[in-house]
């Protein structure tokens, strides 16, 4: 059975709120890992939100099932969905529940034909009556995600108590920067792994950023369920080709230990439930 992962960018009125779209037909193949992105899902019969995972997920769509979603950028979500994003935290939540009856009517018409995906929520977008996104989340997310090693180093210089921003900072991606920083270190280790089939864990693990590969094994075990081997090796179950719509990578900079060289591209651990194969 052919089995196709596409993604395709967000519209531009969507820019910065919304990642990508994307469509699916891997069904239940391979554990989804977390990644810190939420997901509206349109599935055969259904409509949910797939919440920021701190572990593995199984998807329960059948090999072939056409599966089409929109995927928040981090930390943007909640002022589409009108609740918290941690509130959502490794939950998977009909939109009829999330909604009500707006939610209901949403569904069904997104059943009947996901294309409407965009146009629900830049309305909904439009009258969340929050115009503006959290720029400072925005900033330790960024700072997070593309390497920094401490938290209280990202928080550095900004204009809050830390324990406030912390409240803010579950609220819009659905958990701490605590939890955040080893979901974005799990990220980069999986993307060079892909990148680089023939480094060891041990260099790995210090160029994603851990503090050496016990570090590594024991997130590995904690998000994923896996050991590093099963994770991070070439393999059907855990490394997909990357689509060509994502063309993010570590940044070498802050990753030194790898040479990663030119061309680099990346796939998100939701993405990873299919690229074409």
């Amino acid at each position: 059975m052919s089995t196709t992962y596409t993604e395709v960018p967000a519209p531009a009125a969507l820019a910065g709120d919304v990642r990508c779209l994307w469509r699916s037909s891997f069904g239940g193949t391979s554990p989804i890992l977390p990644d810190g992105c939420l997901d509206i899902v349109v599935a055969p019969g259904e409509v949910i939100v797939a919440g920021p995972d701190t572990g593995p997920w199984e998807s329960p769509y059948d090999l072939g099932a056409p599966v089409h979603g929109l995927r928040f950028e981090i930390g943007r979500a909640a002022r589409v969905l009108g609740v918290p994003a941690e509130e959502l935290r490794d939950q998977r939540v009909g939109l009829a529940d999330l909604w009500g009856a707006a939610g209901a009517r949403a569904a069904a018409r997104l059943v009947e034909d996901p294309g409407h995906l965009t146009e629900i929520v830049a309305r909904r977008l439009g009258g969340s009556g929050i115009r503006e996104a959290d720029r400072e989340v925005d900033h330790v997310v960024r700072v997070l995600g593309a390497g920094g090693r401490r938290v209280h180093d990202a928080l550095a210089g900004r204009p809050l108590g830390e324990r406030q921003f912390r409240r803010r900072f579950s609220a819009a991606v659905g958990y701490g920067p605590a939890m955040f920083a080893r979901v974005a270190r799990l990220v980069r280790v999986r993307d060079l792994a892909r990148l680089h089939p023939g480094a060891t864990l041990a260099d790995l693990a210090a160029t994603a950023g851990y503090t050496d590969q016990a570090h590594l094994a024991r997130d590995c075990r904690g998000l994923a369920g896996a050991t590093p081997s099963a994770l991070l090796r070439p393999g059907p179950t855990w490394i997909r080709t990357p689509s060509p719509a994502r063309a993010r990578g570590p940044d070498p900079r802050r990753n030194p230990g790898l040479d990663l060289g030119s061309g680099r591209t990346s796939v998100s651990y939701k993405a990873g439930v299919g690229a074409e194969r």
